[in-house]
């Protein structure tokens, strides 16, 4: 409990004089010069409420008892009064540099020495106690943000191991490897990084490309609606056939519309808009919807090069695989779709990151 009062001071007289004005409300603890004081503080940092410290002292005078309370932190927890005959601005200027609370001049009035040290004590008290509140609060707050980033890493690595499942699924009816999904994934967070590092107007952030590059893995779950004998089909497919092939991108969406409570909303919306539009092209002609420009969900446009890219370099049961220039050339020069320019340009820029994930 912070409830004495420390007095140091040479002068027997003041040490008598100051225990008598105090001691009626305050155990009193003296000393009769600073190493004595400082040793005192040591030893009772926890029950002092208020120091009165003299100046002019042998062994250890007042201010270096103060330089020695500021380094070691005392100052911000104990209230140092100064007893001081000086009438010097400079004086007073110096030991509030310290971090002094206040002066008690020489000679003593009983009632302002009393006055003074209660105001000072009750306002270091009320600090004292808001601190450890603050201390309190800060710690359980912090207990509940380490909860709340535990909950949310585990719903992260949720919604990736349902997408993975999802495409998995979509993977074995379609026929081809697993690893197409792990590497559009890749492709997809190369280029995102890219974006984000050099167009901020797209406003992307660390969350939201890991959320991209988790969700492109359902970029394709409309396929399992899809008869075989068309997924699967060798040769060209028939207009008719096509049509129904296009409608992958439309039933994606109503296969994750029926995943309820499973997903985090943002994370289902840009899983949404990857399925439905990672076949939209910058000048309208993909589909389903024809979107023009920017109109096509950032996400989906990335998903979209990154998908077209992997399918050219991979061997299909309708085609064989194209080589990595060959690949890239066809994208820039428009072959596979009109892509934005600004996608162009970092792909160019990651062309030899995602050549190193190909191979």
């Amino acid at each position: 409990m912070r409830n004495k009062v420390l007095i140091i001071d040479d002068a027997e007289f003041n040490r008598e004089m100051l225990t008598e004005i105090l001691e009626e409300e305050y155990p009193v603890l003296l000393a009769e010069n600073g190493q004595q004081g400082i040793e005192m503080i040591e030893q009772h940092a926890d029950e002092i409420c208020v120091v009165l410290l003299d100046l002019i002292m042998p062994v250890m005078d007042g201010y270096a008892v103060m330089k020695l309370l500021e380094q070691r932190g005392y100052l911000k927890r104990i209230p140092v009064l100064v007893i001081s005959g000086e009438q010097a601005v400079d004086v007073e200027r110096r030991c509030f540099d310290y971090g002094v609370t206040d002066f008690i001049k020489k000679p003593f009035d009983n009632s302002l020495v009393m006055k003074r040290v209660k105001n000072v004590a009750d306002l270091f008290a009320y600090r004292n106690c808001l601190e450890e509140q603050v201390a309190s609060q800060t710690k359980t707050l912090k207990r509940q943000y380490d909860m709340i980033c535990r909950q949310a890493e585990e719903l992260i690595k949720r919604n990736e191991k349902i997408t993975d499942i999802l495409a998995e699924v979509v993977e074995s009816r379609n026929l081809e490897s697993g690893e197409h999904v792990k590497r559009v994934k890749s492709y997809t967070q190369i280029l995102a990084r890219e974006m984000m590092k050099r167009y901020p107007e797209y406003h992307l952030t660390e969350e939201e490309v890991r959320i991209i590059e988790s969700a492109s893995a359902v970029h394709d779950i409309g396929k399992i609606a899809i008869p075989d004998n068309i997924l699967l089909k060798p040769g060209k497919l028939t207009d008719e056939e096509f049509e129904c092939m296009k409608s992958h991108t439309v039933r994606g969406c109503e296969v994750l519309d029926h995943i309820n409570e499973v997903w985090d909303d943002n994370y289902k919306a840009y899983a949404s808009e990857i399925c439905r539009h990672h076949h939209e092209r910058f000048d309208g002609r993909g589909y389903p919807d024809k979107l023009v420009g920017d109109d096509i969900p950032i996400a989906a446009q990335i998903v979209s090069v990154a998908d077209v890219y992997d399918a050219l370099i991979s061997e299909r049961c309708y085609k064989k695989a194209f080589t990595k220039e060959q690949a890239f050339s066809m994208i820039i020069n428009g072959e596979c779709g009109k892509f934005s320019p600004k996608l162009m340009d970092c792909l160019k820029n990651v062309r030899e990151e995602m050549e190193n994930v190909a191979r």
